[in-house]
C-alpha cells in the first residue's frame, strides 16, 4: 500500500485530468452497460410486437451511444497516457538525481547496468501499472457496476445465480497475482544482470577482444538471456492461463444462466427480450472481469518494478551536508588531515594519518599499489568520508563546508581521463557551460591543447566520441588539464595524471601540469618519481600509514622506502643499480 500511496502522491498535481478521464470512464463503463439494455426493447419492440418507432429511436440511439464512447474513449486513453508518462519522467528524473547525489561507495556497491536497468525497465514496468491498469481499474469498474445493474433490474433471481461464481474466483486471482509478483522481482534482477555483462564488454571490448574472449562473454550473455527468456515465458504462461480459466468459470456461469432462463421463458415466466438483454449484460460483464483480473497481473509488475525504484529514491546518501553547513570561498592557511582512518570495509586502508599541506604547497604522495595514496586525497573532496579523525581546511572541518562550495575549490585531473561524448568546447567548459569563447581558449592554450584542437575537423566544435575515442590518450589528458585551467580552483589533485603516456606526450602534458600548478595548494599522486622531484615535499605510504616525508634530495639522503622505490625505476629504466644503494 505505501507503494501505492507514493505513486499517488506523484499523480496529485495532475488531480484536474485524473476527474476528466473518470468522467470519461464514467460515460463509457454506462454506454457499455446501456447496450446491453437495450437489447429488451429491441427484441420485444422491434421483432415481436413490429413497433415502427422503436424501429426508428433504437437505431439513432445506438448510434449517439457508439459516438459517445468512441469519444470518451479517446479522451480518456490520453488523458491517463499522459497523466502515466507525465508520472514517469518525473519518477525517471527523481530517480536520476538520487543516483547522482550517492557518494563514489555507492557507485562502487552498485553495477552500472543494474542503475540503468532500474532507470529503463523498472521504471517501464511502473507505467503499464499508472496508465494501463489504473485506467481498466476505473473504466472496467464502471462497466462492471452497469452491468451488475442491468441484469438485477432484468432479473434478480438469474443474477443472484450468474454471481454466485464470483466469489470462486478471488481465490486463483491473488494466487496469480502473488506468481506474477515474484517472478516480476526475478525478471527485473536479470535484466539488471544483463544490462551490466552490456556495459562492461561494450566499453571494456578492447580488453575483451586483446584476451580473445568473445565467445566466452558471448557464452555467459546467452545463459543470462536464458534465464530471461524463460521467467519471460513463465510469466506469459500465468497470464496466459489466467484468461481460460475466468473464461471457464464464466463458461459454466452462462450455461446455467441458459439452462435457467430458457425455462422461465418457456414456462412464460419472462419475455425473450428481458432474458437476452440479461444474457448480453452477462456475457459483457466476463470481459470487463477478465481485464480486471489481467490488470492484477500488470500491477504486480509494477509493484516489484516500484518497490526497486523507492529502495533507491528512499537510499540517503552516505556523503551530505551537514546542518548549517558554510561555504568554502577560499584557501588561504592551508590542509590538514588530523588522524585521520578510513575503512571501506572492516579492514583500515588509512591509518592514523596526520600531515599538514600549507596554502601554495605542493605535495607528492608516492609508494606501491594498495598504500592508500588514493583514499588519502579523495577524502579531501568528501568522495567519502573519514571513518575516524578529522580533514580541516583552513582550520574547519570539510564537512562543515557544503559539498558544493568544497568541490567548486578542488580541481583534478585523474590517470582516467573522463571525456563525453560532446564537442571540445563543452568538455573544456564542463562545470561552468557558460564560459566564453575566449576563456576556453584561453585554457586550451595554457594546456598545451589550441593547436591540436584547430586541426580537428571543426574545431572547438569536434564531437570527440564516447570517452574522447577521436583524440589520442595525450590529446584527451591535455582536454581534462584544460577543464581544470578553466575551474581555477585553490586546490588541485593531480592522480597520476602522466603514468598512461608516452614520453613524448607525457613532455607535452608535464608543461600543462606545470602552467596548472602555478599557485595552487596541490597534491600530487605519482607513478614516475622524475615528475615530483621539484615538490615542495614527498609524503611515502606503505600500507595505509605515512613512513616518511620530506624533499626528493631528503629522501635519497636518508635511504628508506623512498630511497628503494627510486633504485627500482632506476634499475629498471637503466638496467643497473646505483652505486651505494646495498645491492
Amino acid at each position: 500500500m505505501d507503494v501505492f500511496k507514493r505513486l499517488l502522491k506523484l499523480a496529485r498535481p495532475h488531480a484536474a485530468k485524473f476527474a476528466l478521464a473518470m468522467i470519461c470512464m464514467l460515460v463509457v463503463g454506462a454506454s457499455t452497460s446501456s447496450l446491453a439494455f437495450l437489447v429488451k426493447p429491441a427484441l420485444d419492440d422491434i421483432f415481436l410486437k413490429r413497433d415502427a418507432q422503436a424501429l426508428v429511436w433504437i437505431p439513432l440511439l445506438v448510434i449517439v451511444i457508439y459516438l459517445l464512447k468512441g469519444l470518451c474513449s479517446f479522451g480518456q486513453t490520453v488523458l491517463m497516457n499522459f497523466i502515466g508518462l507525465r508520472i514517469i519522467a518525473d519518477l525517471r528524473n527523481q530517480l536520476y538525481r538520487k543516483i547522482q547525489e550517492q557518494s563514489l561507495a555507492f557507485f562502487s556497491r552498485t553495477p552500472t547496468g543494474v542503475l540503468m536497468s532500474r532507470i529503463t525497465n523498472d521504471v517501464g514496468t511502473i507505467q503499464g501499472a499508472v496508465s494501463d491498469a489504473v485506467t481498466s481499474l476505473f473504466k472496467d469498474t464502471f462497466t462492471l457496476l452497469g452491468l451488475v445493474f442491468v441484469i438485477f433490474y432484468r432479473d434478480w433471481q438469474l443474477a443472484v445465480i450468474a454471481l454466485f461464481v464470483f466469489p470462486l474466483i478471488v481465490y486463483p486471482i491473488a494466487k496469480f497475482g502473488r506468481k506474477m509478483r515474484s517472478i516480476a522481482t526475478r525478471t527485473q534482477v536479470t535484466m539488471g544482470s544483463l544490462n551490466t555483462i552490456l556495459q562492461e564488454t561494450i566499453s571494456g571490448s578492447r580488453i575483451v577482444k586483446a584476451f580473445g574472449m568473445e565467445d566466452y562473454e558471448s557464452r555467459r550473455f546467452a545463459e543470462e538471456n536464458e534465464r530471461f527468456f524463460r521467467l519471460n515465458i513463465k510469466a506469459v504462461s500465468i497470464n496466459a492461463a489466467a484468461s481460460p480459466f475466468m473464461e471457464f468459470l464464466g463458461g459454466i456461469g452462462i450455461a446455467v444462466i441458459i439452462l435457467y432462463g430458457g425455462y422461465q421463458v418457456i414456462k412464460g415466466g419472462a419475455t425473450p427480450g428481458t432474458f437476452f438483454s440479461f444474457l448480453t449484460a452477462l456475457i459483457m460483464l466476463y470481459e470487463p472481469i477478465k481485464r480486471l483480473t489481467n490488470m492484477n497481473n500488470t500491477i504486480q509488475q509494477g509493484i516489484a518494478g516500484a518497490q526497486r525504484v523507492f529502495a533507491i529514491i528512499d537510499a540517503e546518501p552516505e556523503v551530505k551536508d551537514r546542518p548549517g553547513a558554510v561555504e568554502l570561498t577560499g584557501v588561504s592557511e592551508g590542509i590538514e588531515y588530523r588522524d585521520v582512518t578510513f575503512r571501506y570495509e572492516e579492514a583500515p586502508v588509512l591509518k592514523g594519518i596526520n600531515l599538514t599541506i600549507r596554502a601554495g604547497e605542493m605535495v607528492a604522495f608516492v609508494g606501491m599499489s594498495g598504500g592508500g595514496k588514493t583514499t588519502l586525497v579523495n577524502l579531501l573532496p568528501r568522495f567519502y568520508d573519514v571513518t575516524e579523525g578529522r580533514i580541516l581546511i583552513d582550520g574547519r572541518d570539510v564537512r562543515d563546508y557544503t559539498l558544493r562550495s568544497l568541490r567548486r575549490n578542488i580541481g583534478m585531473v585523474t590517470q582516467q581521463t573522463i571525456l563525453f561524448n560532446d564537442t571540445v568546447r563543452n568538455n573544456i567548459a564542463y562545470g561552468d557551460i557558460e564560459r566564453t569563447h575566449e576563456e576556453i581558449v584561453a585554457a586550451a592554450k595554457a594546456a598545451n591543447a589550441h593547436d591540436f584542437i584547430m586541426q580537428l575537423p571543426e574545431g572547438y566544435d569536434t564531437i570527440i566520441g564516447e570517452q574522447g575515442t577521436k583524440l589520442s590518450g595525450g590529446e584527451r589528458q591535455r582536454i581534462s588539464i584544460a577543464r581544470a585551467l578553466l575551474k581555477n580552483a585553490p586546490i588541485l589533485i593531480l592522480d597520476e595524471a602522466t603514468s598512461q603516456l608516452d614520453t613524448e606526450a607525457e613532455s607535452e602534458v608535464q608543461a600543462a601540469l606545470d602552467n596548472l600548478m602555478r599557485g595552487k595548494t596541490t597534491l600530487v599522486i605519482a607513478h614516475r618519481l622524475s615528475t615530483i622531484r621539484h615538490a615542495d615535499r614527498i609524503v611515502v605510504m606503505v600500507n595505509g600509514e605515512i613512513v616518511e616525508e620530506g624533499t626528493h634530495d631528503e629522501l635519497l639522503a636518508a635511504r628508506g622506502e623512498y630511497f628503494r622505490l627510486h633504485c627500482m625505476q632506476f634499475f629498471g629504466e637503466n638496467g643497473q643499480v646505483p652505486e651505494g644503494n646495498g645491492a
